[in-house]
């Protein structure tokens, strides 16, 4: 009976808040951004997000899009890591299949994080972006994972792109260590 009271007990109590500390290094942010993770609407691409960031695949990967007044995308671990080949940054995913689209009822505002994808609306894989200002044509086409918690000014600090679509020229911004936190 006991058993049955504590599992009636933990069933009860609010489910821990996953989210995702984001240490960032460059030439224009260095801090951490801390990131809300909305599991309870994006449960897969979340699991996807947290199984990447737990076994170190985030560590050092660039940003390497970065549109000013609009987002800053991130994410690619398979050509996306700081001393590759940068040319091909964005042009990957990681080694998991991609998954079907999450979409959902929150919005694109300043500080959400979304799942980027092609044109292909289940291909979201391993690369996210991080909003700037609100984009409503957004909505209901990409997966919405999350929210900034923290760190905005981080965020806003990023090395803006300036290359063909947001291109980042140069020396690109980095996640230096992204961790999982509850």
């Amino acid at each position: 009976m006991r058993k049955l009271a504590a599992i009636f007990a933990l069933m009860a109590s609010p489910a821990l808040a996953t989210g995702l500390q984001i240490e960032v290094q460059g030439e224009g942010a260095n801090g951490v951004i801390t990131i809300d993770l909305l599991e309870n609407v994006a449960p897969k691409h979340v699991a996807r997000i947290t199984e990447l960031a737990s076994t170190g695949a985030y560590d050092g990967v660039v940003f390497h899009r970065v549109i000013d007044g609009f987002m800053a995308q991130t994410g690619d671990v398979e050509f996306g890591k700081m001393g590759g080949d940068m040319r091909r940054a964005g042009m990957g995913g990681s080694s998991k299949p991609d998954l079907k689209a999450e979409f959902n009822d929150e919005a694109f505002e300043r500080g959400v994080l979304g799942m980027a994808r092609s044109s292909n609306p289940d291909s979201a894989n391993s690369q996210f972006f991080i909003m700037f200002a609100p984009a409503t044509h957004l909505n209901g086409q990409y997966t919405v994972v999350g929210r900034v918690t923290g760190g905005m000014d981080v965020v806003d600090a990023i090395k803006l792109g300036k290359g063909a679509n947001g291109a980042v020229i140069g020396q690109p911004d980095v996640m230096k260590t992204v961790t999982v936190t509850e």
